[in-house]
């Protein structure tokens, strides 16, 4: 098999060390699944995008180190940037299609901005292993894909320490924490231990129900997002009813080949 081109993107920041790491590999087929979860697993990444050409579009899958997801946001964002500065770097506009459907992202100045489905989330009960894993009550549960739960502060979020063998034992793909916020509009942390993420350190994919929720709350239709996580990352939300927009910077740390045989 020739060599795979590999980039490691980090995105949803100005400057490599910060953001969300993620590996894009841009092939001419799918291998079978197994090499590609083994390759995710290789890349010990939150999530490794493989995006294939299909005609104008890509057909673009995501990979954490264990599982296959339906949808990643900063893998998304970095597969964008891979196509609008190493593949296609003429083109303005990239549509991947994808198990959520096609995704669009648009270039604006420096911003990329992707178009997503909104997962607004219902009141629910803390199942086993999700109040132990937090170790500190939120005043508010609510579950989409992933369980969202609210505090009062900024200072709640960014002090919870949680145990992430109970938060194994919740049957979601991960958990979302957030609070209204001091400097911005809101901000979240996201624990994902099923998909061998202990903390994601900037998720796309969990704005697509945190937008919905603070919108609601603050009667705002333009939001700024801060994932407090130690990398930190900021995501400019735009609420579109049944889509969200999801903006953001990235920036390539390395770009190189993988050898597979």
């Amino acid at each position: 098999m020739k060599p795979v081109r590999y980039f490691h993107v980090d995105a949803f920041t100005h400057q490599v060390f910060a953001g969300n790491p993620a590996g894009v590999c841009p092939l001419d087929q799918f291998p079978e699944d197994a090499l590609l979860q083994k390759m995710a697993a290789e890349h010990n990444l939150s999530e490794t995008a493989f995006l294939v050409p299909a005609g104008e579009t890509y057909r673009l899958r995501w990979f954490t180190p264990r599982v296959e997801v339906d949808l990643c946001g900063h893998a998304t964002l970095a597969a964008a940037h891979v196509v609008f500065t190493a593949l296609k770097p003429k083109t303005n506009v990239v549509h991947f299609e994808t198990r959520s459907g096609t995704l669009t992202v648009r270039r604006s100045g420096e911003l990329m901005v992707m178009d997503f489905p909104a997962r607004p989330a219902t009141p629910a009960h803390a199942p086993a292993g999700l109040l132990e894993g937090l170790g500190k009550a939120p005043r508010e549960i609510l579950k989409a894909r992933d369980f969202l739960c609210i505090y009062d502060s900024e200072d709640e979020v960014r002090h919870l320490q949680p145990r992430l063998d109970q938060l194994a034992r919740v049957d979601a793909l991960g958990i979302i924490v957030s609070a209204p916020a001091q400097a911005s509009d809101f901000v979240s942390r996201f624990f994902a231990p099923r998909a061998g993420i202990a903390e994601d350190p900037v998720t796309g994919s969990a704005h697509c129900t945190l937008v919905p929720y603070w919108s609601k709350k603050l009667g705002k239709k333009e939001l700024i997002a801060n994932q407090v996580s130690w990398r930190g990352g900021e995501i400019y939300c735009t609420d579109r009813d049944d889509r969200v927009l999801l903006a953001g910077y990235a920036s390539t740390y390395m770009e190189g080949q993988i050898r597979l045989g």
